[in-house]
């Protein structure tokens, strides 16, 4: 039973089994065709947190391959009303994979061990690898192959930057973090990166402008994710120089992008001149989601 709760769980081919998986429906879609790869398949999406992009993204994903979906929230019990394990038995009896989106990493790896179908994580507060990879592939629509290419991430590093720094090294992408020091990646998911990606070339700085020099992408997110609104007026202070302004930009190569997983608190980590201005390709991220997240479906349902 394969499940997708870390972009460690994949290897680099599978990956670009994925994007080859991508590219293909991505360019039907355009088109107006809709390849039914999964009829009958069903998807449950089990979410204790808000979302526009994920839910809408495999649902409407789901609906594309021929499937369907049923979404689960906090009426459905998991966790209070019954047992976690009960739970995922249970529930794993009914669909043929489980799209997670929980509080706690812990929640998506031990509903992985008592479900009978395939578990992916759509958000947790460690990773993000679904929107790591539509990242990734969106970047490599724009600049193509990443050997030797440049990818600055400046902000906190939160679950979407550990997905980026495993896809990263999956890929071949050169990343370089400006982070301030006390939220940079714990020493524990370093030594996790020096096993599962020991290629991966990290660079990690203090000095936004340093980061954004080689980039040929700059990418952000917010400062305070869900579940830190306790420690978001500090964070606002801490993390005012690492704003991505039009200033920021200029430090970067010419043409380069500039990319966020969105939500985006404007005026805080971004600016509204960088991510309304042309080098912005935050909403080609969004649109991708739905492609990329059609190729993880096919790639683990129809194996």
């Amino acid at each position: 039973m394969r499940h997708l709760l870390s972009l460690a769980d994949l290897q680099a081919a599978e990956i670009e089994r994925i994007f080859t998986i991508t590219e293909d429906l991505k360019s039907k879609c355009r088109e107006g065709v809709r390849d039914s790869l999964l009829p009958g398949r069903v998807m449950a999406l089990l979410f204790e947190k808000p979302s526009l992009r994920t839910r809408c993204s495999f649902e409407a994903g789901m609906i594309h391959l021929g499937g369907s979906s049923l979404w689960l929230g906090e009426e459905a019990g998991w966790g209070s009303r019954e047992s976690l394990e009960d739970f995922g038995r249970v529930l794993s009896q009914y669909v043929d994979v489980i799209v997670v989106r929980a509080n706690r990493h812990q929640t998506a790896e031990k509903l992985s061990r008592y479900c009978e179908c395939s578990i992916i994580n759509g958000l947790t507060d460690y990773e993000h690898p679904c929107q790591a990879l539509a990242d990734l592939y969106t970047l490599r629509e724009r600049i193509g192959a990443f050997r030797g290419k440049t990818l600055a991430y400046v902000g906190d590093a939160n679950n979407v930057a550990r997905s980026l720094a495993m896809g990263c090294g999956r890929a071949g992408l050169r990343l370089v973090m400006a982070t301030p020091q006390r939220y940079q990646f714990d020493s524990k998911f370093v030594s996790r990166l020096k096993t599962e990606v020991p290629d991966l070339e990290l660079v990690v700085t203090t000095d936004p402008v340093e980061a954004v020099r080689e980039a040929a992408a700059v990418y952000t997110d917010v400062w305070a994710s869900m579940g830190q609104e306790a420690e978001r007026e500090a964070r606002l202070r801490e993390f005012a120089p690492y704003q991505v302004n039009g200033k920021l930009m200029s430090q970067a190569p010419a043409g380069a992008f500039f990319m966020h997983c969105l939500p985006a608190h404007r005026g805080e980590e971004v600016t509204d001149e960088v991510i309304d201005s042309p080098q912005s390709i935050v909403i080609e991220q969004a649109a991708n989601r739905l492609h990329v997240q059609k190729g993880v479906l096919a790639w683990l349902l129809s194996r």
